[in-house]
Order: structure tokens, then C-alpha cells, then sequence
């Protein structure tokens, strides 16, 4: 596998070109595309989520990427992240799908029955539906996902061999500090939930099995069980989910093409809300090429 710590734009450039392989897309970009709204039937509960599908002339099938939000979030992330990265992989011939997780965005069920299996499950029930979809290769199928989301990517990767690639953005090996911590989990147990607090949202519910789940659960065990190489990227300034666990991610991997990014000065959303999309281009360049490669 090949470790990069990257500290500037132009040597960014410098890892995308290492990706190898010739891009599987067709090169007749930029596609028109489509986005629809859709809603997942899966274990007896919705799963609200967005396709965006590239639209061509010459009825081939395309890729696709399941996109994984973190926690307390949505479909379409930070800052719209995801809103604004999907066209971009389409318009170059690569389909996604991105949904809520349990008790987020459009979903209507509460969040206390939220945790790392039932996540896993959702993200397999996207992958399925976009696969089965007749502009798609089935064969094509890769997972990206932000911090938790990462998480949950790994975990995906490892329990399910439809996904041939991944990338992870600030993507967690553990769990969060609120669900390690001992005095939270007793709360948990005592009452059924603990209360988690956001500064960007309202406070969300953690049932007990999430912690239970979360505490025993092997992230980077799992994910060496996948096949798939994997892209871990992460930001010089991410104080959230410290930057070294790219490496973690990296060495954890049984494939040896996977890689790391370091973007440098970046936070764990990659500056989006800074208004200087600078470190998110790279991020989303980094990925485009990354998929191209791999897919």
C-alpha cells in the first residue's frame, strides 16, 4: 500500500496520478444527469435518499457510489457536501445514491433505534437498489463516507463484497468519545438512551444497543476482511478524528493499492464553512479520480 502525506494542492495531484489504471467511465464528458428523490423499503422501515444518474446516448451502464453521512447529520452533508459532490461525479459518468441513517434528514423513525448495524444495513439496501437499477453496472458498486459515515463505509466494505472500492473523508476507526465514555454508557443502561448534543442541531437520542453494538465492534478488523482498496483522506487540522488514523485505515486494509491523503490546513469538514472551497476541490478531485481508477 502506499502512504501520502500531502501537505499542498499540487502535490494532491501528484497522489490522483498514482491511481494507476486508465478510468473504466466512458470520456465523452461532461453528462447531462438527473436527481430523484426515492425511498428504500428495508426491514420494515423507509430510508429516504437521493439518485443521481448521469444521463447518456449510448445506453451503457455506469458506476456508482453509495455516499454515507455522519453522525447527526444527512444525505446531503456538511455544508452540503454531498448535494454539491454528487452532479460532479455524475457529470462524469459515475451514478450515486445517498440516504438518511435512522432518525436523520427525511427519515421518520427515531433515532434511538440508530446504531452501527442497522446503518450497515441501510447502506447495503442503497447499494442494492442502486445496483439493481438498469443504467448501472452491478459490478461497479463503491462506498464513501464522511467521519461516522467513514465508519460505517469500513464496516460496509468488510461485511459486503458488492463494494470494489471506498473512500473514507475524516472517516472514524472508533467510536465517538460519547458512546466510549463510561458515565454516558451507565446512563444509557439505566435509562435506555443517552441525550448526544450538537452546536448545529438538536439533541438526538442513543439507544443502548448503539452503545452495546458500537463497544463491540472491530472497525478496522471488519474492514480487512474487504477486498476493495480503499482512499482515506483526511485534514492536517481535523481535531474531531485525528488525522494519523488515515494511516490506521491504510495499513488495516488487505489491498495493497490503498492510499492516504493529507490536505493540508484542512479541518474535519474540510473548510466548507469557511467559505474557501480550496481544501474541499482537492478532496472532491481526489475522490473523482480515486473512483475513476477503481470502479
Amino acid at each position: 500500500m502506499k502512504l501520502f502525506p500531502v501537505f499542498a494542492a499540487a502535490a494532491g495531484v501528484l497522489l490522483l496520478g498514482s491511481c494507476a489504471s486508465s478510468p473504466k467511465v466512458p470520456a465523452n464528458i461532461p453528462y447531462d444527469y438527473t436527481e430523484q428523490n426515492i425511498t428504500i423499503m428495508n426491514s420494515g422501515r423507509g430510508v429516504p435518499g437521493i439518485v443521481t444518474l448521469p444521463r447518456g446516448g449510448g445506453g451503457e451502464q455506469f458506476p456508482a457510489v453509495v455516499m454515507l453521512h455522519g453522525y447527526g447529520s444527512d444525505k446531503n452533508e456538511a455544508g452540503n457536501g454531498y448535494k454539491l459532490f454528487a452532479p460532479e461525479l455524475a457529470k462524469n459518468g459515475i451514478a450515486s445514491i445517498r440516504i438518511d441513517f435512522i432518525g436523520t434528514g427525511d427519515s421518520t423513525v427515531d433515532h434511538i433505534y440508530f446504531n452501527y448495524d442497522t446503518a450497515v444495513s441501510d447502506a447495503d439496501a442503497a447499494a442494492a437498489y442502486i445496483a439493481g437499477l438498469p443504467e448501472i453496472d452491478a459490478k461497479r458498486i463503491g462506498v464513501l463516507g464522511w467521519s461516522q459515515g467513514g465508519t460505517i463505509a469500513m464496516l460496509s466494505a468488510g461485511r459486503n463484497r458488492i463494494y470494489k472500492s471506498a473512500v473514507t473523508w475524516a472517516g472514524a476507526p472508533e467510536s465517538a468519545k460519547f458512546v466510549s465514555d463510561e458515565e454516558t454508557y451507565a446512563i444509557a443502561k439505566r435509562d435506555g438512551y443517552a441525550v448526544a448534543e450538537f452546536n448545529w442541531r438538536t439533541p438526538l437520542k442513543l439507544g443502548i444497543d448503539a452503545f452495546e453494538i458500537a463497544r463491540k465492534t472491530d472497525v478496522l478488523g471488519e474492514l480487512s476482511k474487504s477486498k476493495a482498496p480503499i482512499l482515506a483522506i483526511t485534514g492536517s487540522n481535523d481535531t474531531s478524528v485525528l488525522p494519523e488514523n488515515v494511516y490506521r485505515i491504510a495499513e488495516a486494509s488487505s489491498n495493497r493499492k490503498s492510499e492516504t491523503l493529507v490536505i493540508h490546513d484542512a479541518d474535519h469538514t474540510f473548510n466548507i464553512f469557511s467559505g474557501n472551497m480550496k481544501a474541499f476541490t482537492i478532496l472532491t478531485d481526489a475522490t473523482l479520480n480515486w473512483f475513476k481508477a477503481t470502479l
